[in-house]
C-alpha cells in the first residue's frame, strides 16, 4: 500500500456577490504561486454557470500527499486564506481525495451523482486501450530479458502512473459534458 499517494483537493467557495473579479484576480495568484510548488500537478476552476450562483468549485493535484501539505503549510497560502475570507461568503468546503478515485475529479455539485459505473468503464478502459498501444510501439526491448511476472508488474505500473498523473486527468475534463451532464 502506497503511503504518500497522489492527492486532489476539491474546494467549493461561495464568493461575496459584487467581489467576483477580486476573487478571480486572487484565484489567479493563487494557482499560479502553487504551481511553483514542488509536486504540483495542475488545477481546473469550474466558475458558476449562471448569474445567480457564486459557487467556484476549484481542483488542485499533487502528486504526494507531503507535497499538499507543504503547499497548505505555507506562509504564503495562509495569507492568500486570509484575503480569500474577505472576498467569500464563508470558509468553504475542502476535500481531499487520494487514491485511483482520483481518476474521475470533476466532482459534482453536492447532491449530484457522480458519473454511472458504466460511462467509468469506457474511459478508463478506452485510456488503457490507447496506454497499451503506445507501449507496443516503444523500444521496449530490455524488457524482453526480463521474468515474465516482472515485465507485466512493470507495465501495469507504467500504465497505471500514465492513468493517474497523465491521461485521466484530461480524459476527465474532455469529457466532461458527458461523464457530468447539465441535470
Amino acid at each position: 500500500m502506497q503511503t504518500d499517494p497522489p492527492v486532489t483537493v476539491d474546494v467549493v467557495q461561495q464568493v461575496t456577490r459584487g467581489k467576483e473579479r477580486k476573487f478571480e484576480a486572487l484565484l489567479e495568484q493563487i494557482i499560479s504561486t502553487a504551481s511553483t510548488f514542488e509536486g504540483y500537478l495542475g488545477s481546473s476552476v469550474f466558475r458558476p454557470s449562471h448569474q445567480d450562483d457564486h459557487e467556484y468549485r476549484i481542483v488542485f493535484k499533487f502528486d504526494r500527499l507531503e507535497n499538499l501539505k507543504r503547499w497548505e503549510r505555507s506562509s504564503v497560502r495562509q495569507r492568500f486564506l486570509s484575503q480569500a475570507r474577505n472576498l467569500t461568503v464563508d470558509a468553504g468546503t475542502f476535500s481531499v481525495i487520494t487514491g485511483l478515485e482520483t481518476w474521475f475529479t470533476l466532482p459534482a455539485k453536492p447532491g449530484i451523482l457522480p458519473p454511472p459505473r458504466y460511462k467509468m468503464v469506457l474511459v478508463s478502459g478506452i485510456a488503457i486501450f490507447g496506454i497499451n498501444q503506445i507501449l507496443t510501439v516503444l523500444p521496449l526491448n530490455w524488457l524482453a530479458q526480463l521474468p515474465s511476472v516482472l515485465r507485466l508488474l512493470i507495465l501495469v505500473f507504467l500504465t497505471t502512473t500514465l492513468m493517474t498523473y497523465v491521461v485521466m486527468p484530461r480524459l476527465t475534463k474532455l469529457l466532461a459534458w458527458w461523464l457530468y451532464p447539465k441535470r
